[in-house]
């Protein structure tokens, strides 16, 4: 812009270029300012997810525990799976299946009473008596797709039933005490067995070798996980119709009865053992752990509960030795 005045020089003023100015540094806090305003949306986006994950997970927990009460589920542990492992070892509600009732399963064997089918007796204590009860139980496996899953032996404790890891097939979701869909059905088949048999079980949970990364008294353990997949397993027998009072005894041994110890990473030694006990062996382990029924010394200062007649052969057998070695 140039004023001129009469008589005067003629003044010119000059502006200086903003124009200039706002291309070299007028727009780079727009840059900054819509990456800050990105990031930000991203943070608030990863917010959602975790909250959303979180309700889920509060909301499964407490239907895990509306559903204790009938003895079908678990809760879920929510106290951490593995360190550093992609899968935590943690369990989820699994969907109760529907319960028939007594009429249905003799009608249509929709829990396994087809299969089962009526045996010959209802105790079985002899190595004769226990192999025909092994045969049941290999066709009532074959049937549900998982003989190659199951091994039976007889014991002079009763009949030992291992169901058991393949490499193809596992009972039970890794590291979780949640049973399979085919060994949730081969266990509820086998359930209306049991309702026909008076002998009583021993359900003993097994793992491999291999351990969590959390090793505090009080973090998850395979102590636990087996004993939480023996306890999912009686409850799916139970649900299948076996009565309540057919366990005796459930246990949980983690890897300390690999059934092959040169692996302890093999696929059989996780598994799930039903020791099917004969009248004498049950009541043998009953009075172990109840309360004594007789009590006399046989040494001194040192009580025994052995019976009686037991006691008679001991002291015969001691004082045979002592005759043999000329003892007075």
């Amino acid at each position: 812009m140039s004023l001129k005045k009469e008589g005067a020089e003629e003044a010119i003023i000059k502006r200086g270029g903003r124009k200039r100015e706002e291309d070299e540094h007028g727009s780079a806090w727009k840059v900054a300012f819509a990456d800050f305003c990105l990031a930000l949306m991203c943070l608030f986006l990863v917010l959602w997810v975790l909250a959303a994950r979180n309700a889920e997970r509060a909301e499964e927990a407490l239907a895990a525990m509306q559903k204790l009460s009938d003895g079908r589920e678990r809760i879920l542990d929510l106290d951490g799976g593995a360190r550093g492992s992609l899968l935590g070892r943690e369990a989820s509600p699994v969907p109760p299946m529907p319960r028939h009732s007594a009429d249905a399963q003799g009608k249509d064997g929709a829990r396994g009473g087809a299969n089962a089918g009526n045996l010959e007796k209802k105790t079985y204590e002899s190595a004769g008596d226990l192999k025909q009860l092994s045969e049941v139980m290999e066709q009532i496996s074959d049937q549900a797709g998982l003989s190659g899953n199951l091994n039976t032996v007889v014991t002079p404790f009763g009949l030992r039933v291992m169901l058991h890891d393949t490499d193809s097939q596992g009972m039970f979701e890794r590291g979780s005490a949640i049973p399979s869909a085919q060994f949730r059905t081969l266990l509820r088949k086998i359930g209306p067995l049991f309702s026909q048999v008076q002998n009583q079980m021993l359900i003993v949970g097994h793992t491999d070798g291999v351990q969590y990364a959390s090793t505090g008294p009080s973090g998850p353990s395979n102590w636990k996980l087996s004993t939480d997949r023996a306890m999912a397993a009686r409850a799916q027998l139970i649900d299948g119709g076996m009565p309540v009072n057919s366990v005796l005894q459930v246990v949980g041994m983690a890897d300390r009865a690999p059934f092959e110890p040169e692996s302890r990473t093999s696929d059989i030694n996780r598994r799930i053992e039903l020791l099917i006990l004969t009248t004498s062996q049950a009541q043998a382990i009953a009075a172990m752990f109840g309360k004594p029924k007789e009590s006399e010394p046989l040494l001194k200062g040192v009580d025994t509960s052995l019976n009686s007649s037991t006691l008679d052969s001991l002291r015969a057998q001691l004082r045979a030795a002592k005759d043999a070695l000329n003892i007075r």
